[in-house]
This record gives structure tokens, C-alpha cells and sequence, in this order.
């Protein structure tokens, strides 16, 4: 978001200015000015083990004892300029220097407000800044610290997420979710839909969702769950709307009807409530894989999703892993919405980029033709759309597509637009759907 105002001072080298003197001295020119607060764009980017160091949850409060531990804050310029540096809400005699395009400042204490000067930056693009500790170790940082950003160059936008409304520091840390929506047959009830993945080496940070097939009840995908886990992750949400599984009547409950082998069946809530699975796989970034999904009414008032997982090519239906088959009640319909999605779900790490290829997309109607899928409408969430991060790209890339985010990359690829890939003469997928799992 734009978080500007224009202010009659401005700040110097000696410290703030106020507006009288601005005034009498007239070749003080008025600066435009931001808040950047810390708790919805700064990460701590190094720190020993066991320091505890970190913004909490909400970002309102930064803990920051160990003088090894640097923080990073980031925002977005839409051109070159010059800009004022200052921290406010800093513990007094807190010693800080920031770093910026390799030039480092110490800072200067004024009170609760430490500056740095002026930094030349280039643009457009984003900024980073990085805050390190001097001195002995001690609490440094209090209650909503905030990078103050001033400067005089015309015209200036500077973008980064300057509300906590709707716990905007927390999904702003997390960084922008975007999604490819796929054009389908419309004339037709579309009873599968199939796709592929592919992660580049390198693009797979800790927090990662990599979901293939959405469909307008639940999704289907893999994840970075740690350092040692990865999952293969398939959930479906009950018609009662609530964010607490245990609040959901019996009668709207999502029913396990079947599990693969080691996956694990249970409820989830905090997103809306409903049936999850998830199998820990240890999928590599550079390997191909693919999803399968099934959707068909049970004729008797509730709907059952399947979902399987294989990797790139199997040769039979045996090389496909059942993840479940869920029933859902007051539901009958067939697949409807189709798309896929990028997101990070650990606010600890939107700092770090990542990518993937969405490739070979059909959807199977219930007289049993395959049906290509070569056009998808690029969208984001609250975080994109509401301009709080610049970070987001998506497109075509070779026969299929592509979506990325987060890291404070600068060619972001505007939202709300249709691209067409150029696979419209791929093979259909040779799947024995009578013999899965």
C-alpha cells in the first residue's frame, strides 16, 4: 500500500527539523514522507541458534538481544531516488547500522530514533535495508518499531504493507498468493482433471504450496514443511462454514471413505473446516510429478472427491498413489473450477522467492474425452490485489505456465489477465481410471 504523506520538515544530519525553521530557511524544500513499520516487511535474515530473536506473531513486537542477529526490511520504490533513513522505536541507546546497495551507516541515537542519513537507491524496484546491532547484547527494539523513509525526489511512490488491519502484518509477511484459473468446457459435466509440477532447483524455501488441482471445494498439492518433510497434501472442505472442525454438525462432516498407503487422514480448521490427507513424500525440486483428481455425485445428496499422485509418466494404473476419497454431504455436482495456486504459508520466510512450472492440464468429461486446457486467468489474493506486496509474477512458460512469488523481485507481472499456452496439440493422458487405486 501507499503509505505517503507530505510533511514541512525534514530530516538532517543534525536530527529533525521542525517546521519554523523549515520555513525561515527557505532553501529547505518540503520532503514527502513514510512510516515503514517493521512488523509487516522485516525478517530476521541471520541470527545464532537459539537467540529467540524475531517478530512475533502480528509483528508488533520485534525481540532483538543478540548483537549477531540482522534483520532485513524491505520496501518498494517506483524509481531511482535519494532517500532519509531513520528508525523509530528504538530502546534508548540502542546502537543500530543499516546497510543499503553495500553502503553501511551507523546510526545516529536522537531519543527513541536512530538515522542514518541519506542512501542513493535504485529503482524501481525494492529496497533493502539491513539492521544490525552494535554493542553488547540487550534489548534493542520495543513495541511497533518502524523504518521512517523521507526524501525530496518528485514524485516519489514507495509501497510496502503499512497496515496491521485484517492482521495484514501477518499475510503481508507471508507474502502475495497467486493462481491460475483454467478455462474449461462449459457445455459439459467434467468428471477429472489432471496436471503436472514441476519446482526448479532452488525454488522450493521451507513454507511452500505448490497446489495443482483446486476445485471449487478443496485442493490437491505438494508442500515444504520443513527441513527434513515434505507432503503430498489433499483436503476438502465441509459445507458448514466455520474455522473450527469441532463446531461442525455431524451431519456436514467430510467422511474418510478410503487412504493410501502412509497417508494420514484427519480434520483441519483455521481456513474454513473439513476431511484432510497428506502423505510425507520426499518430492525433489527438478522432477516432474503428477495429480489426479476425480469428483462424482453419489446420486444420493453428497459428492465424492479422489485424488492420486504419480510421478511424471507411470506406465499403469498401479503407478498411481491413492492419497483419499472423501464424501461430502449437501453436495451434488461435478468438477467445477479448476486452477492451481503458489502460496507461502510460513511468515517467517517471504522473503525468499520461489517458482513453478503448471503444466499438462485435461479435464475428463463423464462421457470419457479428454479435453486440453491451454488458457489460464492470472490472479492474486488480498496481499497482491490490495497492493501491499509488488512481488508476483505469472505467465506462459513453454507448453504450460507459470506462477512466482515473493523474494522482492522487481518484474512483477500485473494481475487480472488471460494467457494461452502453447500445448494445444498435446497427447491425452492414458489412464486406466477403472484399474486406480
Amino acid at each position: 500500500m501507499h503509505g505517503r504523506r507530505t510533511t514541512t520538515g525534514r530530516l538532517l544530519p543534525g536530527g529533525w527539523v521542525p517546521c519554523l525553521l523549515a520555513v525561515t530557511m527557505a532553501a529547505v524544500a518540503p520532503a514527502a514522507e513514510w512510516t515503514v513499520p517493521l512488523g509487516g516487511n522485516a525478517y530476521v535474515v541471520e541470527s545464532p541458534a537459539g537467540s529467540g530473536d524475531g517478530l512475533e506473531r502480528g509483528g508488533r513486537v520485534v525481540r532483538w538481544r543478540d548483537p549477531a542477529t540482522v534483520i532485513a526490511l524491505f520496501f518498494h520504490v517506483d524509481r531511482p531516488a535519494r532517500v532519509d533513513l531513520a528508525l523509530a522505536g528504538m530502546a534508548p541507546g540502542a546502537a543500530i547500522s543499516a546497510t543499503v546497495a553495500g553502503r553501511t551507516a551507523a546510526g545516529r541515537v536522537d531519543g527513541d530514533a536512530t538515522t542514518f542519513g541519506a542512501f542513493d537507491v535504485p529503482g524501481p524496484g525494492y529496497v533493502r535495508v539491513d539492521l544490525a546491532r552494535r554493542g553488547a547484547a540487550g534489548e534493542a527494539v520495543t513495541a511497533a518499531p518502524a523504518l521512517v523513509v523521507q526524501s525530496d525526489t518528485a514524485d516519489l511512490h514507495v509501497v510496502a504493507v503499512m497496515t496491521d488491519k485484517d492482521g495484514m502484518y501477518y499475510w503481508g509477511r507471508r507474502g502475495p498468493s497467486v493462481h491460475l484459473g483454467y478455462t474449461v468446457p462449459a457445455d459439459t459435466p467434467l468428471e477429472f482433471a489432471s496436471s503436472e509440477i514441476t519446482v526448479p532447483e532452488g525454488e522450493d524455501p521451507l513454507g511452500s504450496y505448490f497446489m495443482a488441482n483446486g476445485f471449487g471445494e478443496g485442493y490437491f498439492g505438494i508442500q515444504v514443511n520443513s527441513a527434513t518433510e515434505r507432503r503430498v497434501l489433499f483436503s476438502v472442505w465441509s459445507p458448514f462454514s466455520t474455522d473450527d472442525p469441532a463446531a461442525i454438525p455431524e451431519s456436514d462432516r467430510v467422511e474418510t471413505l478410503a487412504s493410501g498407503p502412509g497417508v494420514r487422514v484427519g480434520a483441519f480448521g483455521g481456513e474454513g473446516s473439513g476431511g484432510q490427507s497428506f502423505l510425507v513424500f520426499p518430492w525433489r525440486a527438478g522432477a516432474t510429478y503428477r495429480f489426479l483428481t476425480r469428483v462424482t455425485p453419489d446420486g444420493k445428496g453428497s459428492t465424492v472427491y479422489a485424488s492420486w499422485f504419480a510421478e511424471a509418466a507411470p506406465g499403469a494404473a498401479g503407478d498411481w498413489r491413492l492419497i483419499a476419497r472423501f464424501r461430502r454431504p449437501r453436495t451434488d455436482k461435478h468438477l467445477t473450477g479448476f486452477h492451481s495456486f503458489l502460496e507461502n504459508f510460513a511468515d517467517t520466510t517471504g522473503h525468499v522467492g520461489r517458482r513453478a512450472r503448471y503444466a499438462n492440464q485435461w479435464v475428463r468429461d463423464t462421457a470419457g474425452r479428454w479435453h486440453r486446457v491451454t488458457e489460464a486467468r492470472f490472479t492474486g489474493d488480498a496481499t497482491a490485489g490490495g497492493g501491499h506486496r509488488l512481488d508476483y509474477a505469472g505467465g506462459v512458460e513453454g507448453p504450460g505456465f507459470f506462477l512466482r512469488n515473493c523474494g522482492f523481485f522487481a518484474d512483477r507481472v500485473p494481475l487480472n489477465q488471460s494467457f494461452r499456452s502453447a500445448g494445444e496439440h498435446g497427447e491425452a493422458p492414458r489412464i486406466d481410471t477403472d484399474r486406480l487405486p
